[in-house]
Order: structure tokens, then C-alpha cells, then sequence
């Protein structure tokens, strides 16, 4: 398993790029970059990637503010033994994302976000009925059977923010 540890926003936002990891681990008791920092770059460099705040101390309000941010988890260095466990889920979740093509994401992220069919295609530049066959994949390959639940999906996962 191959790691790599940074400490600051620049080196973060590097290694998102150029190491691409599956799931990003964050302390949230950092002061110059802490997990909900951490949060605002992987979703704009990396949506879907999963983070999981590993803290030394229980702070009730920083542990809900970083769920609330889009973390997976919050797993306390008392109790390492649970983070396997919640590595194995975050990766889960996000397994069905790889059955999807990166335009079936795009089209995904436009629906979640509330663009109608027609705006998705003006957008995209495609027809209507091509989003629509795009937007009817994604949900087969997600078994996910209405825009609701997909908008649910999208954002357990991280794709798009519960504010988008």
C-alpha cells in the first residue's frame, strides 16, 4: 500500500494530482491544515474521493462540522482498530463510480445538481435523447432507480455538496 504525507494546501493539492489516491486520511487537529481545508480542495480536485478524519481527541463540534463537510468518518487514534473498517466502506460505497464513464459522471454531477435534460445537453453540446440514454446508464449501472436516489449517491460520495 503506498502512502504519501503532506502538511500544507499546496502539497495536498499536489499529491491529488499527481499521486491520486483511493482515500484521503486528515487530522483534524492540524492548524494550518486541518480536515474541513483538506475537504474544499479534494472536492474541487478530486470529487468522490473519500476522506476520513483521524483525530487524537474527541471535539464533538469539529467531528460533526467535517461530516457535515462531506467526511466519510471520524475515527478516533484511541480506537485505530475501527479504521480498516472504515476504509474497507468509504471504498465500498464507491466502488459502482468505476462502472461509469467520464462522461456518464458529468452527465451524473449536471442531473444531481438540477440542470434539466435540455440544459445538460446545450451544455454538453449533445441532444436531448443522448443525456437521456446517458442519464438511463448511470442509473442501471448504479442501481439506483429514480433522480432522488441519485442525488443521494452523488452526494454520499461526494460528487456534488449537500449545498449544491
Amino acid at each position: 500500500m503506498l502512502a504519501e504525507r503532506v502538511d500544507s494546501r499546496e502539497a495536498f493539492a499536489l499529491a491529488l494530482r499527481d499521486f491520486q489516491p483511493d482515500i484521503v486520511l486528515s487530522d483534524s487537529s492540524l492548524a494550518e491544515f486541518n480536515a474541513p481545508a483538506a475537504l474544499t480542495v479534494l472536492r474541487a480536485l478530486r470529487p468522490g474521493t473519500p476522506l476520513l478524519v483521524v483525530s487524537g481527541m474527541i471535539d464533538e463540534r469539529t467531528a460533526v462540522e467535517s461530516l457535515r463537510a462531506g467526511a466519510e468518518d471520524y475515527v478516533v487514534k484511541h480506537h485505530l482498530e475501527r479504521l480498516p473498517a472504515s476504509i474497507d466502506a468509504a471504498l465500498l460505497v464507491r466502488e459502482r463510480l468505476k462502472k461509469l464513464t467520464p462522461r456518464q459522471l458529468e452527465v451524473l454531477r449536471l442531473v444531481v445538481q438540477g440542470h434539466t435534460t435540455r440544459e445538460i445537453a446545450r451544455r454538453l453540446r449533445l441532444s436531448a435523447k443522448t443525456i437521456e440514454t446517458h442519464r438511463g446508464e448511470v442509473m442501471r449501472r448504479l442501481e439506483i432507480h429514480d433522480v432522488v436516489g441519485l442525488v443521494r449517491y452523488a452526494i454520499r460520495v461526494g460528487l456534488v455538496a449537500a449545498e449544491e
